[in-house]
């Protein structure tokens, strides 16, 4: 399961990255798309060392190297300009994932180990952000299967079982988490119900 941060000020934001981490949240996207890089390495600088495997970068990717970070998120619109990222692209890399808003445009992907297709649902985070499709039904076209797809936009405990249970293999979660007063507790419901979920495919 994914977490990404809320992009504005969230009180006491740290402690509660630091909750969800120690609770098992796997991949935590640093999404601050108004940082500067020095707030950005100043925000990072405070995570814990022990977690700096599970931190993914949206931007200032150069501060990477220096904090042992190995794992690149790039949003749509650099995708597409970078020309789906070029062998060029040589900092130290352990993953890459993208942001997709089409089947289409996520059947054409390569080289990216995971890809957001969104909105699933009405985002709970942004106003009147909502699908224009079915992606449930748009996903039975689905023909890129190296590439993981995770269902991003209003997805809680509420309606994760749906979203797996449909053909997604994985969720990022955001509203869900920084719009409840308990994020930690929303937090582990959702991974509770993935789990389970999990285990009834095996």
């Amino acid at each position: 399961m994914i977490v990404i941060t809320n992009p504005f000020f969230v009180e006491d934001e740290i402690h509660i990255l630091h909750s969800l981490l120690e609770e098992g949240l796997s991949l935590l996207h640093i999404r601050k798309p108004d940082f500067s890089e020095l707030k950005m390495a100043q925000f990072i600088h405070h995570i814990k060392l022990e977690f700096r495997a599970n931190l993914v970068l949206h931007h200032h990717h150069q501060l990477a190297e220096d904090f042992g970070i190995e794992r690149f998120h790039f949003s749509e619109k650099v995708r597409k300009s970078l020309n789906d990222l070029p062998a060029k692209f040589s900092k130290p890399c352990r993953s890459k994932s993208t942001s997709t808003h089409s089947i289409e445009d996520f059947n054409s992907l390569e080289n990216f180990d995971y890809a957001f297709l969104s909105p699933v649902f009405k985002s709970i985070s942004k106003e009147n952000y909502h699908p224009k499709i079915d992606f449930f039904e748009a996903i039975k076209s689905r023909t890129n299967h190296k590439t993981k797809m995770i269902g991003l936009g209003g997805i809680d405990s509420e309606n994760i079982h749906e979203v797996l249970e449909k053909g997604f293999d994985d969720v990022a979660l955001l509203g869900s988490i920084w719009k409840n007063e308990n994020p930690l507790k929303q937090f582990k419901l959702c991974q509770q119900i993935a789990l389970s979920y999990s285990q009834s495919q095996v």
